[in-house]
């Protein structure tokens, strides 16, 4: 008999889930196809809010989530489930005192993996950046995604296959495939789930998604957002900042209690830290130099806004805006 080695998940919005009319749709569009029985797919850049969205329509779904991350060492064992370790059972008979009869029995011992443990119940499975395991790992999800049967190994005592529940969903999650790390989807598997494609999110739901995960008024985090998405649009960097650079920029000048101006120096350079994070990978010094002429430009352009108060060079003491000019 199989045991099972598997951490349930119970399906719940992320704390502070926005739900905007641009994500309300992806949600209802994303809900349509998995009441239809098809496996979903969100494939996007890093910071479009796959693995969020996901764990939303798990919660919609109802059903308790078994959650795997792809790897590169994965195996279908992995999936499945395997052989971990040994059972042996020792019987001592000592009915006559004089006579001692032992008898050993050492059989292996097979659990369950998390797939099999999901199809088996009827659980929501949530296969995020799927595309990091090796594509012959992933194999075993054809059938299971196509004839809804899972072909079991001949070590796992039984029934050569099982059938999965009918309360079996799939979410898939991925980056594209050129970045490091992942592997070219098999196209039998591709073919078997509906993808959506998800970019960034569109203003309001940055600016709403920002204010919740800070705590921070609408009015502060469009400032951010507008910084954030106008360094994005530019187009002249391959790593563009995503909704995570609005929301570390809006949580650090909370904790270092800076002003949204820009005569805030610690607001600008916080912002010019996280901004330019990215595209220091290129490892040009050039490069960063026009990231960060771009940056200050923008902090100019949305942040410039009479009535804030200027943080001193001391950072002790804050005046208002038009005695600092008249100093």
């Amino acid at each position: 008999m199989s045991q099972e080695l598997t951490t349930l998940i119970e399906p719940r919005s992320e704390e502070g889930f926005v739900e905007t009319k641009h994500i309300r749709d992806i949600t209802n569009r994303a809900m349509a196809f998995i009441k239809s029985g098809f496996p979903l797919h969100f494939r996007g850049v890093s910071g479009t809010g796959k693995t969020t969205l996901a764990m939303h329509l798990a919660a919609k779904i109802g059903r308790p989530v078994v959650l795997i991350h792809g790897d590169e060492e994965f195996s279908t064992s992995d999936l499945v489930g395997g052989e971990y370790g040994y059972r042996v059972k020792k019987v001592v008979d000592n009915f006559i005192h004089s006579v001692l009869k032992t008898e050993e029995d050492m059989t292996r011992r097979w659990v369950d993996n998390r797939l099999t443990v999901a199809c088996k119940y009827g659980f929501t499975l949530i296969y995020d950046e799927f595309n990091r395991s090796r594509p012959e790992a992933n194999n075993i999800l054809l059938s299971v995604l196509q004839e809804k049967m899972m072909d079991l190994p001949v070590a796992r005592e039984g029934d050569d296959y099982l059938k999965v529940d009918p309360d079996f969903t799939t979410i898939f999650t991925s980056n594209p495939e050129e970045y490091a790390g992942t592997h070219k989807t098999q196209d039998a598997l591709r073919d078997r789930m509906i993808t959506l494609d998800l970019d960034h999110f569109d203003r309001d739901s940055e600016v709403g998604i920002t204010s919740s995960k800070a705590q921070m008024t609408k009015k502060n985090a469009e400032k951010i957002v507008d910084v954030v998405r106008g360094f994005r649009e530019t187009g002249e960097y391959e790593f563009a900042p995503t909704i995570r650079a609005c929301i570390m920029i809006a949580k650090v000048v909370k904790t270092r209690k800076a002003s949204i101006s820009a005569r805030d120096e610690i607001f600008q350079q916080i912002c010019l830290d996280i901004l330019t994070s990215e595209t220091s990978r290129i490892g040009i010094r050039q490069d960063q130099g026009n990231a960060k002429k771009i940056i200050v430009s923008l902090i100019e352009k949305h942040c410039n806004t009479n009535g804030f108060l200027v943080r001193t060079k001391s950072d002790k003491k804050k005046v208002p805006v038009s005695t600092a000019k008249a100093a």
